[in-house]
Parts: structure tokens; sequence; C-alpha cells
């Protein structure tokens, strides 16, 4: 069984981490630059960036943060938001990013995965997808969750795989922000259907949370949450400790 990435995530809008239910109604977190080094210190192994703003208001992404951000941590940083073309990924990498994901900028334009995955190498490129259930189906969203694209998830995730991408974000914003669990009928799907690493995200209330998916799916490479890490619910050392129990191999 592979070690299991614990990734906190900085949802950033307007240079402030903010978080919601369901992708909406977003309250006031903390300063991103603080929590990202606090992140580091506390044992994460990696840490993801997103400008959720930008591609809502048809922006770049702000690098200002971003660099700041990146210059007080010590582990790998994975960065998403606004990322519309090769000149996108290059600046964020250019501002400390290790990883670069992509959502709403590939759904408009698909050949970005396979055209950055040739200059940067697939494991630079992360297809991050928002995904809903509509009428029993499971649809891509864009822009932050607020557009549905009609897209198939399972679909469109496989064509992003076979076209460059090297990990893949699966965001339920079913489950977002609910703190109920995990989205384990999706997530069983799409880490059965592609050979890349997945990371669930999205529901997490408790280390329980956690230890349940590990179990549903061994082989799953990583759980991303939010909210349960920045109020202090779950402390990302206590987390380790309990799977480490569990005898689900993690990096204490």
């Amino acid at each position: 069984m592979i070690t299991k990435r614990i990734i906190p995530c900085l949802d950033v809008k307007h240079g402030r981490v903010v978080k919601g239910v369901n992708f909406e109604g977003l309250q006031d977190v903390a300063d991103p630059v603080e929590m990202a080094a606090m992140y580091s210190k506390a044992g994460a192994d990696e840490l993801v960036f997103y400008d959720i703003a930008a591609s809502a208001e048809g922006r770049r992404l702000f690098t200002n943060v971003l660099t700041r951000v990146a210059e007080s941590i010590f582990i790998p940083l994975t960065v998403g938001g606004g990322i519309n073309s090769v000149e996108d990924f290059d600046r964020v990498l250019k501002c400390g990013a290790d990883k670069v994901s992509v959502n709403s900028g590939a759904i408009r334009n698909p050949n970005l995965i396979s055209k950055a995955a040739e200059k940067y190498g697939n494991q630079c490129v992360v297809l991050s997808v928002d995904v809903k259930r509509v009428d029993g189906a499971f649809h891509v969203f864009r822009n932050g969750g607020r557009i549905d694209t009609g897209l198939d998830a399972l679909n469109w995730i496989r064509w992003g795989v076979e076209h460059g991408a090297g990990e893949v974000v699966l965001n339920s914003m079913d489950t977002d922000g609910v703190k109920k669990g995990f989205d384990l009928e999706i997530l069983e799907q799409v880490n059965r259907m592609v050979p890349v690493p997945v990371i669930a995200s999205g529901g997490a209330g408790s280390i329980e949370d956690f230890v349940e998916l590990f179990r549903r799916i061994p082989n799953l490479s990583a759980g991303l949450a939010a909210s349960i890490f920045h109020f202090g619910e779950v402390s990302i050392t206590d987390l380790k400790k309990r799977l480490r129990e569990e005898n689900i191999p993690v990096r204490l």
C-alpha cells in the first residue's frame, strides 16, 4: 500500500482564505501566508492553493499572495485558479508552485492539458474536477462550481488522463463542507478507472472519515480537506497517528 498524503487546501478569494458549504456561503477564515506556514510546520505532506474567484472573474491568478505562500513553506505546492494557457503554467511555476491545477481553463480548451504536459511533464499537470450529481449522473461544473457543463465526469476524467494529466483531484460538490464523509461512490469509480494518483476532496468531518476513505479505497493516493484543519477540529498530527494505528501508511 502506498504512503497516503494528507493535504490541506487553501481556497483563496481576494487575498484571504475562505470556506463555505457546497461551494456557497463563503466565510473569511485567515491570512493564506500565515496558514500555509502553519501547515508546513504541522506535518502536511503537500498544500493546495486555489484562487477560487479567478475563472469566474475572468482574470489571472493573483501571484503576489502566491509568491509569499510559496516562500513560507517547505512542502510541495499545487496551485490552481484562472489557469487558461501554457503561459499561465509558466507564471505560477516561476512563483514557486510545484504542480499546476487546471479546471475551467481545460474545459474551455482541452488541448491545454496535452500542451502543458508536453512542456512541463505529466507530473506537473493536475486535473481538478468539480463534480455534482444531476439527475442521477455525475456532471462536471466549472467557474468555481457555478456552471454545469453537462460533461459526464467519468468520461472527462478519463480523457484528461489519457491526454496528459498526471494526477486527479476529485472535488465532490455534494459533500463539500458537509463534514459527513468523502464521496466514496465516485471516488471508487475514478480510482479504478485511471492509472494516476487520485486525491479525494470534499466531505471530511473527522479522523474517522479519513480512516474509512483509505480502508474502502486502499490504493487511493491522498485525502484533501480544508475546514476541519482550518478551524482546529482535527490536527494533522493526530490524524496521521490514528491512520498509522490502523496500519494505513503515512509519513510522520
